[in-house]
């Protein structure tokens, strides 16, 4: 019953439906307009017996109260039986992404994650930390109290437990102190990135935005759509590519089969097609076929006579053969024609790798 409910699932992923129009900021990025990566070592505080007792760890704590004033020496100066360890602290890396246009005093979310032999950041604070990018110059001050999202219950030896506990994250604990503009318009130029480049899919955005700006932007490349933004007083590069963002396109899709094999899953898109070809599988034959018919309009009515096709599947669990089938059918129509008769996705699986190999399956394969 689980195996037929995935072959159901299966069939219902592998039907293709007409490409839709989406907007052209959902496929693009602005170039410039990058986040920053941020990072910084800091000191969480106030933990419930759960820290760390580590010999670094405390060291980081007496260094830290050794710069505020305080008097101490270091652990590891000390005699064995005079250390002190205290299990409320730990040492963590504190990460945070900065977006290309976030300003001075605005607050953006960080995220702690232990890296000493801490069991649990649960109610612990994080103290003051700076956090610098890749040229070394500090971006955002991070403090606050931190935000598990899981717990851990241990009774009589045993316990149960909900999510990671050695990683946190502290929602708007962390304060912009330098920014880091995105500069999107170069000498009278910005360029749209596309997110899946494609030869297509490039001149098509190229086409949508002369079509309502004329002569304002070429496909540069697969990846990319340059734009100068006309000279208008009255419009500013932001409000032209905030314009610009709203134009519909119709994506040119590559034609692709994904392959899960740990979840048995298969994705294909709705240009994925197979030639001529006939499947055996154990047992188990299938044949496709094209039966054309021909569709004539009205009289009068302006339309054109188009010669189409119907898939016509036949099967058998007899001695399986193999026969010339002409015209081709989609991936989906097989894909149908299988779970129909019980095929199994892993079974599904290896015959369309199969496909693949005989150079029947018009698309790329990726199997994770």
């Amino acid at each position: 019953m689980f195996r037929t409910a995935i072959a159901v699932a299966v069939g219902l992923v592998l039907c293709t439906t007409a490409a839709a129009q989406v907007r052209i900021k959902d496929i693009t990025d602005v170039a410039g307009a990058r986040p920053n990566q941020l990072f910084g070592f800091g000191l969480v505080v106030g933990l419930d017996g759960t820290g760390s007792r580590s010999t670094f760890t405390q060291d980081v704590a007496v260094q830290m109260l050794q710069r505020l004033g305080t008097t101490t020496q270091i652990f590891s100066q000390l005699p064995a039986e005079s250390v002190i360890r205290s299990t409320s602290i730990a040492a963590v890396m504190v990460t945070a992404e900065l977006g290309p246009f976030a300003r001075k005093g605005s607050k953006i979310d960080v995220t702690v994650s232990a890296i000493d032999d801490t069991r649990s950041l649960q109610g612990g604070t994080l103290i003051f930390t700076p956090l610098r990018g890749a040229d070394g110059n500090v971006y955002v001050l991070a403090q606050g109290a931190l935000s598990v999202g899981g717990f851990s219950v241990n009774v009589g030896g045993g316990g149960i437990q909900k999510n990671q506990l050695n990683v946190a994250r502290i929602p708007g604990g962390g304060i912009v102190e330098k920014e880091a503009p995105g500069e999107f318009v170069q000498n009278g130029k910005a360029a749209l990135l596309l997110k899946d480049p494609d030869f297509n899919t490039a001149r098509l955005i190229a086409k949508a935005i002369n079509e309502r700006y004329p002569n304002t932007a070429v496909a540069t490349d697969p990846g990319a759509v340059t734009i100068c933004p006309p000279a208008d007083p009255c419009k500013t590069p932001t409000q032209f590519l905030a314009e610009i963002g709203l134009l519909y396109v119709r994506p040119d899709i590559p034609a692709r089969v994904v392959i899960n094999e740990r979840t048995g899953t298969i994705v294909a898109g709705e240009n994925v097609s197979i030639s001529s070809t006939a499947i055996a599988h154990g047992n188990l034959y299938i044949g496709v076929a094209i039966t054309p018919f021909v569709s004539q309009p009205p009289p009068f009515s302006g339309g054109t006579t188009v010669v189409a096709g119907v898939p016509q599947f036949t099967g058998s669990e007899q001695q399986a053969r193999l026969i010339a089938v002409p015209k081709s059918t989609t991936v989906a129509e097989v894909a149908r024609s299988l779970n129909a008769l019980g095929v199994t996705p892993r079974d599904l699986i290896s015959i369309f790798q199969a496909m693949k190999k005989a150079g029947a399956l018009h698309a790329e394969l990726i199997i994770d």
